[in-house]
Order: structure tokens, then C-alpha cells, then sequence
């Protein structure tokens, strides 16, 4: 059974919101091996500008993929989560996801195509903060495999 292309252009509801502590933060950054102080130790943080702790810019992965999760697990969508593979990814952040952060992320199916038998998805998702001022913008392409 194919993706269902009908979802092109589809936004799904906000999901979230994610609370950001600075626990979580160091937690991540210990596991990409981020070191720089920033990310752990709010007093640096603060000397370089910022609130408090920021995240490691690949952070943002989290939350992209807990608010992608509505539209890859939905049935109506007919992905085969055991077919996919990540195509590309990119990020345009609009500030530093911060400790006290709660992010909400809204993805919109930006396109979906074939190709050589396979489906390409591409999703945005736009995370922003308590305020709904932009955070991040998360741009990803996901590859559902065809065959069998």
C-alpha cells in the first residue's frame, strides 16, 4: 500500500507543549557530546548573553519529531514506519531553545512525491515558544521505501 498523497499541504494541530529544563539540556548534550559550558552550567550561559542553559542546536530534533509523530502514526496516512529512512534535514533557528523554554510545534506535510517507486515526504515544522514567537523552523525529508 502507497503513502497517502492526499496529506500534501496538511497541517497538523499543534502538539506540545514541550517543557525544556535545563536537565534536559545537559542530558543531551552529554549524549552528542556537546562540552561547551553553556549547555550545563547557567552562570556561563549568562556571561555569554543568554538566560540561562541553552540547548545543543540539534536539540530541536526532539521536539520536531514529537510533533511529526501525529502525521507518521496516523493509519490514514499509510506510512510504514519500517520502510522509512531520513532523506535530509535542516534547521533555521530564530534563537536558542533555552532552559524554561515550552515549545509547541505545528508540521505541515510540505510535499509529498514519488520517486523511483519510493515516497519522498517533506514536513516543516515550526517550533515556537509560550509566546508563539518562532524558535526554530525544522525542514525534513523522509524516505518511505517501496517494494513488497
Amino acid at each position: 500500500m502507497s503513502v497517502n498523497t492526499e496529506f500534501a499541504g496538511r497541517t497538523l494541530p499543534p502538539a506540545g507543549p514541550f517543557a525544556v529544563d535545563a536537565a534536559l539540556i545537559a542530558q543531551f548534550a552529554a549524549a552528542v557530546g556537546a562540552t561547551d559550558p553553556v549547555h550545563t552550567d547557567a552562570e556561563a550561559a549568562r556571561a555569554a548573553g543568554y538566560p540561562d542553559v541553552i540547548a545543543p542546536p540539534t536539540m530541536a530534533v526532539r521536539f520536531e519529531q514529537q510533533s511529526q509523530a501525529a502525521y507518521i502514526e496516523d493509519p490514514d496516512a499509510r506510512i510504514d514506519f519500517s520502510r522509512v529512512v531520513h532523506g535530509e534535514q535542516s534547521y533555521t533557528h530564530h534563537r536558542p531553545i533555552v532552559a524554561g523554554d515550552e515549545l509547541t510545534g505545528t508540521t505541515t506535510v510540505t510535499s509529498i512525491r514519488e520517486a523511483g517507486g519510493h515516497s519522498m515526504i517533506t514536513l516543516t515544522t515550526e517550533l515556537t515558544d509560550a509566546g508563539s514567537a518562532p524558535v526554530c523552523t525544522a525542514v525534513s525529508t523522509i524516505v518511505v521505501r517501496g517494494g513488497e
